[in-house]
């Protein structure tokens, strides 16, 4: 006889299998394509039928340290984030904000057009949008 106990509740078996998971591995992104909580920049990534949309958040960053290539079906975002908000001559105690270099390589798609990129930078908020190969978008097909 078996030592499994099996509630007959697929989904609750699932969900405490995950639980025991989760606890034996600790706090491990839901998502394979997510990534650790202290990365910087954070990035939000969709697509449209049009384009795939990147939307890294880079408070406290200045435009003209930023840095976005495109090389071998990689997008890389690149900078410098200063340190702010020190005051000369006194000691730290704690520090929550990140400050110094930095670089998130995202990998593209295969219908991603390298030559359709454009990136803006406004609030914080670096938007990258790159075209989709027209190959690629969806099209409708005539019956006759």
């Amino acid at each position: 006889m078996s030592d499994f106990y099996f509630s007959g509740d697929v989904f609750s078996e699932l969900d405490r299998v995950q639980r025991q998971v989760s606890s034996l591995f600790g706090n491990f992104p839901s998502s394979i394509r997510s990534s650790r909580a202290d990365a910087f920049p954070q990035l939000n990534i969709g697509s449209s039928d049009d384009a795939i949309h990147i939307v890294a958040f880079a408070p406290g960053v200045e435009p003209s340290s930023l840095d976005v290539t495109v090389d071998k079906g990689t997008l890389t975002i690149s900078g410098e984030r200063r340190a702010q908000g020190a005051v000369e001559g006194s000691r730290t105690y704690a520090k929550e904000r990140f400050s110094g270099n930095f670089r998130r390589v995202i990998e593209l798609p295969q219908n991603a057009d390298v030559d359709k990129v454009e990136a803006r930078y406004e609030n914080g908020t670096l938007s990258i949008t790159i075209g989709k190969r027209e190959a690629s978008k969806p099209r409708a097909i005539t019956i006759q």
